[in-house]
């Protein structure tokens, strides 16, 4: 029987870069759809931390499983770290989709000097039944650029430029973003402790 881990996201985006990038481990990893699991959980941490155990604390609350979540924002260095923990909710427009919250974004860096140094942060946490709790950091470094390039990814990835590759975020091949990434550097950092202490659960 497999092991069960709930991904506490309703993003396909991130669902499907979570599940690359834990391929290797011989886990089941479901999403909250897969157990007709609706839920709309307000973000109010202070912190990427706290955001992600708000999340984990509710999913594993509602659903008795092994629960991994994570929240991740970009950091833009002249915008002293905005958009940050707000980067999914930082276009005022109402329903804002990936392509107006990068808009706004680059409104915002018009008038300021270049290069737009940035980088994409991320707090996972791994959450069991009876509380037992692992968390973990990624970072990823990188430059703001005013044009948008690719076609993967998803969220500020296309103007998210990554020197050492001469590439967007978005142009990567997804191998090797679900090997640097934010994301993957932070769920990398939870394979061992994935590994050794996940078991097999059943639900409510």
């Amino acid at each position: 029987m497999d092991l069960i881990l709930l991904a506490a996201t309703g993003n396909p985006g991130k669902l499907k870069e979570i599940k690359a990038i834990l391929r290797q481990l011989d886990i089941k990893l479901i999403s909250p759809q897969d157990i007709s699991l609706n839920m709309d959980i307000a973000e109010t941490g202070a912190s990427y931390s706290e955001n992600a155990r708000i999340k984990a604390e509710a999913y594993l609350q509602a659903s008795g499983i092994p629960v991994l979540a994570d929240d991740s924002g970009l950091e833009v260095q002249v915008l002293d770290g905005a958009p940050g923990i707000h980067s999914a909710r930082f276009s005022p427009k109402e329903n804002a989709t990936d392509a107006d919250r990068r808009d706004y974004l680059l409104n915002n860096l018009k008038r300021k000097s270049h290069p737009w140094k940035a980088h994409f942060h991320c707090t996972a946490i791994l959450m069991f039944p009876g509380g037992e709790t692992i968390e973990t950091t990624g970072r990823c470094n990188g430059i703001i650029v005013s044009e948008e390039r690719g076609e993967h990814g998803f969220g500020y990835d296309p103007i998210f430029y990554i020197p050492e590759f001469a590439a967007t975020m978005a142009e990567l091949d997804p191998l090797i973003k679900n090997r640097i990434s934010h994301r993957a550097r932070a769920l990398q950092a939870l394979l061992p402790d994935i590994q050794k202490r996940l078991t097999i659960t059943t639900y409510k």
